[in-house]
């Protein structure tokens, strides 16, 4: 007895680098206030509700059409954790809640370091640019923890600020190099591909 067997094609567009921008652009955004050049502000709030958050998370759901699962956890998460982020902070702001101390948010921020590191090691078989974002977002994890754990130095803070502007720029490279490599049809900007 004879089968057919029907391939459907997957048209669908590239949903990595909407959500590698939304990270990107919304982590040089916060960091440029974690190095000392301005305040807490609306402007960094509404960009992790609204690309850092709300586009991660789009990105997260085209990406589980896909059957990426790495891809999935990775902007799902990233993007929750923008919402958990402005939430924390706007929830005491208006006396929802009591805001966390330092202790608690060096918990928050290792918590998302330890998740991070083990999400670097999977991208040792993707490429170099993932590789880098990755390594330097764990890197800025554990150093926001050890900042509010040791109530650390404004220098120190704010050489943690430019170590997460280096990151959310990695991000931003990754995410516009897939872009501009998809619509020239060969390599504007490399990624890095990993030999296996």
């Amino acid at each position: 007895m004879n089968e057919s067997v029907t391939q459907i094609k997957d048209t669908t567009g590239n949903p990595a680098p909407l959500g590698l921008l939304g990270f990107g652009m919304t982590t040089v955004l916060l960091n440029l206030h974690n190095a000392g050049f301005y305040e807490l502000n609306s402007m960094i709030l509404a960009m992790g509700i609204c690309y850092g958050g709300a586009a991660q998370i789009v990105a997260g759901i085209m990406e589980w059409r896909k059957g990426n699962t790495f891809a999935t956890t990775a902007f799902l998460s990233y993007g929750l954790f923008w919402f958990s982020l402005v939430t924390l902070i706007v929830m005491a702001k208006l006396g929802w809640a009591t805001a966390s101390n330092d202790t608690a948010m060096a918990a928050y921020l290792g918590m998302w370091g330890l998740f991070t590191g083990v999400m670097f090691i999977a991208t040792l078989r993707l490429n170099r640019a993932l590789q880098v974002v990755f390594a330097t977002l764990t890197v800025l994890f554990f150093l926001l923890a050890i900042g509010d754990y040791t109530n650390a130095s404004a220098g120190f803070k704010h050489f943690t600020g430019y170590e997460g502007i280096f990151c959310g720029f990695s991000a931003i490279y990754a995410g516009l190099a897939q872009v501009l490599n998809e619509i020239f049809g060969k390599t504007v900007l490399p990624l890095g591909a990993v030999k296996r």
